[in-house]
């Protein structure tokens, strides 16, 4: 007998096979031998009688790279076919850099007054992205012209950079407008906190502070961003307690507000939930290309409902613990190790994707896994943006459900696009395996990135 029917005879369950090879056409029972054939040895037999999903995933992959002439030929015809596709999807994801180490994230803006009364402004941001003119128009540092210039900034010492800003202060002063009552603040001190070079591979985020003369009562503040500056959260500091008591995303070039400064109002809950929602919808769509990718690498292995509901629940149930336990402080983990994890896992969805045609038992808990590497990184983004204390479930519930929104808009998208061809025959050859190996190149290409090995 062959070893794959040996092992076919072997699993629980197992009816036996017929050899045609052996003279007798004896039919071979799990741990019966007939004087031709090899006995099992025992603990093989054992190791392949427990059913766990990860012996069967082991067993799969084995059967899969025994038949690997006919993958190869599969591959190789469908790439022939499909080459211009597929050289399309690497351009435009290669032309269009995913949300990595160098992601061009929202500032940060913080208004209150300090103990004094004058109007104080902290803006948390990516500081040598704005020196170097790295705005909203990017998403990603790297693929801005000005890239040499941020990689040199982002290489130098704190006393070095806090030299830069300074001759920075006359350009930002340009670019942040914010009024009250309809009069521009004029500020006349200013100051920046920039931390150690750190690791270069991930953004620097430095706190500018700026503070002008106590107003004369004001009732309605505004906001702008310059789009040189990119997108903005404005958040609102009431005095003395130092909490945030309401928080709006601002798009890069529009204005924030008015807000009302009548005892710093604190935002409704309504107000709350509809800020962070639309906070997480956008952290998906369209800045978060390594998150489309990987819902789109679950939605291409199957169309089909009942196949789709098992992966996206998973995702969904393990992102979201990951994501509470990250808001709340109970855990947090660095993204130099969370992004190169994140990558990783969009490429093995990609690799599975290309070696098997259904959802196997042991896809689920694995995408489970993978939503708590997700969850840390949207927790790492929440954690930056900041939760309005007095309505702290329903900020965490809001920014979730925005990210549940990306994700269904990302397979809506997909299935308006080619769900209609899904039970083709050609469906497999021409879309699953060519979108898949795309997917995994530029992901691996992540990996590296992310790494720090080029």
């Amino acid at each position: 007998l062959s070893d794959r029917e040996r092992n076919n005879d072997l699993r629980p369950g197992g009816r036996g096979v017929v050899s045609r090879r052996h003279p007798e056409l004896v039919r071979h029972r799990r741990g019966e031998a007939c004087g031709q054939c090899k006995p099992e040895q025992p603990w093989l037999q054992g190791f392949l009688q427990h059913p766990y999903p990860f012996l069967e995933m082991v067993g799969h992959v084995r059967s899969k790279l025994n038949s690997n002439r006919r993958i190869k030929e599969a591959l190789v015809s469908s790439l022939r076919q499909t080459m211009p596709v597929l050289a399309a999807l690497v351009l435009l994801i290669l032309t269009h850099p995913p949300a990595a180490a160098h992601e061009i994230r929202p500032a940060i803006a913080t208004f209150g007054f300090d103990a004094d009364g004058r109007v104080e402004l902290t803006v948390a941001l990516n500081l040598e992205a704005a020196l170097a003119g790295i705005g909203s128009g990017h998403k990603d540092t790297d693929e801005s012209a000005a890239a040499p210039l941020y990689k040199r900034l982002r290489a130098l010492p704190a006393a070095d950079l806090s030299f830069e800003f300074e001759r920075f202060i006359p350009i930002i002063m340009e670019r942040i407008a914010l009024t009250l009552d309809g009069r521009p603040v004029v500020f006349d001190k200013n100051s920046a906190e920039i931390p150690d070079i750190g690791d270069t591979a991930l953004p620097r985020i430095s706190v500018i502070t700026l503070t002008g003369p106590p107003p004369d009562r004001p009732r309605y503040l505004s906001w702008r961003f310059d789009p040189a500056l990119g997108d903005s959260v404005m958040r609102l500091r009431k005095g003395g307690t130092g909490k945030i008591v309401r928080a709006e995303f601002v798009p890069a070039g529009q204005t924030g507000g008015p807000f009302a400064l009548d005892d710093l109002v604190p935002q409704s809950w309504p107000q709350v939930f509809a800020t962070y929602m639309k906070i997480g919808f956008v952290h998906i769509v369209p800045k978060g290309l390594d998150h489309m990718l990987f819902v789109l690498g679950l939605f291409l292995l199957s169309t089909r409902v009942s196949s789709l509901l098992w992966q996206i629940s998973a995702f969904t149930v393990a992102h979201t613990v990951t994501l509470a336990l990250g808001a709340t402080g109970a855990v947090s983990v660095s993204p130099a190790v969370v992004e190169p994890l994140i990558a990783a896992s969009i490429l093995y969805v990609g690799v599975e994707n290309i070696f098997t045609s259904r959802l196997h038992r042991w896809r689920p808990p694995v995408v489970f896994g993978f939503g708590l590497l997700h969850g840390l990184g949207f927790a790492g983004v929440l954690g930056e943006i900041g939760l309005t204390p007095g309505h702290f479930l329903a900020s965490l519930i809001a920014f979730n459900l925005g990210v549940e929104f990306g994700q269904l808009a990302v397979i809506a998208t997909a299935y308006l696009a080619i769900g209609w061809a899904a039970r083709r025959h050609w469906y497999r050859r021409t879309v699953t395996i060519p979108a898949s190996l795309a997917i995994a190149l530029v992901a691996g290409g992540w990996v590296v990135q992310r790494l720090g090995l080029i």
